[in-house]
């Protein structure tokens, strides 16, 4: 095979430069040389070099992209062809970019620009490539106890700016916070987003994850931001824990179990859990949504009070064993 048949590219899982065929069809991909995973011929879209494949969801894909003018990473949802014709589909991409362009936070993925060029429709977003709260809690079963709290004290301030701007998210979960290079999680998805104005009409249990849906949804009672403090809760618990906080073999018992079954507290279920931190999540999981927080600035204030108690016990702990190996030592010198 000549050189002019062949195109270097950057593998977007090991970082390594190799040659793939150079007329494979943009977009499409073949294995890696090195590392076997897939490796993507690069597509240009206006001013995006859409160059490795990040992940795939239900209106789009999304891909890691190199922005030429001003020269830095981004990433770039296409939307997928055959919902570019379904008004409704049309519809929830719009609203996504929307709500997201509205809000300016650092724990909120960022929207660049939203355009349609040759007749695909994109969105070109912040790129936070480095895995979701989801994959973490696959790969190591338990979060620790001090990022999981991080994560919570940033996405609920996240969620509280949301609610400033008369926004609720109405899909919390740990697929829906992704990581930067940086370890910054990003709240992401914000297809299901409305208006905290419309809190009155009834929802529809199956918008958002059953696993971590608020109970009155369930009931099709009144959604209010306390539905996204409770599914945030129980994104943590899920996180400290390595369980949900409801498991049942269908979906109808899952459910069902999120209404009629008392939760089990995460220091119960994980002994090393701290107290401040299980007695926090508990109370942003109550059935009842006026027995949880009556605000995100309450939630926020108790999960940073368990994140100070925890890191004081955790700093002094190492002073304890010292103090203790010394004291050990003067016994052992004076018999």
């Amino acid at each position: 095979m000549s050189d002019k048949a062949l195109k270097m590219v950057t593998c977007g899982s090991c970082e390594t430069k190799v040659f793939i065929p150079g007329d494979l069809a943009p977009l499409a991909t073949v294995p890696c040389s090195k590392c076997g995973r897939p490796i993507m011929m690069p597509m240009m879209l206006r001013q995006f070099e859409l160059r490795s494949f990040v992940a795939s969801g239900g209106n789009g894909t999304v891909y890691r992209g190199w922005d030429t003018v001003l020269e830095r990473l981004v990433a770039v949802k296409l939307m997928k062809k055959e919902l570019m014709e379904d008004p409704a589909a049309l519809e929830g991409f719009y609203r996504e970019a929307r709500a997201c362009a509205r809000l300016n936070h650092t724990n909120i993925i960022h929207i660049y620009t939203f355009d349609e060029w040759e007749g695909l429709r994109y969105l070109v977003m912040e790129l936070a490539d480095r895995g979701s709260l989801d994959t973490r809690i696959e790969k190591q079963v338990r979060v620790d106890e001090l990022a999981v709290l991080d994560i919570g004290i940033k996405i609920a301030s996240a969620l509280d700016l949301a609610l400033k701007h008369n926004l609720i998210h109405r899909d919390i979960k740990p697929g829906n916070i992704l990581f930067d290079y940086d370890n910054e999680p990003k709240l992401v998805d914000f297809g299901l987003a409305r208006s905290a104005e419309a809190e009155q009409e009834q929802s529809s249990v199956t918008e958002g994850t059953p696993y971590y849906v608020a109970p009155e949804k369930i009931k099709r009672e009144p959604e209010t931001f306390l539905s996204d403090m409770y599914s945030l809760g129980a994104t943590l618990y899920h996180s400290l824990t390595g369980h949900v906080p409801f498991d049942a073999p269908t979906v109808e018992e899952v459910i069902t179990a999120q209404v009629q079954t008392p939760l089990t507290p995460p220091h119960l279920v994980v002994p090393e859990v701290s107290q401040p931190t299980s007695d926090t999540l508990v109370k942003s999981m109550a059935k009842n949504p006026s027995d949880r927080f009556l605000s995100y600035d309450e939630f926020i204030m108790s999960l940073e009070a368990a994140r100070s108690l925890l890191l004081r016990e955790r700093s002094s702990a190492p002073q304890i064993q010292s103090a203790n190996k010394a004291k050990g030592l003067t016994s052992w010198w004076r018999r």
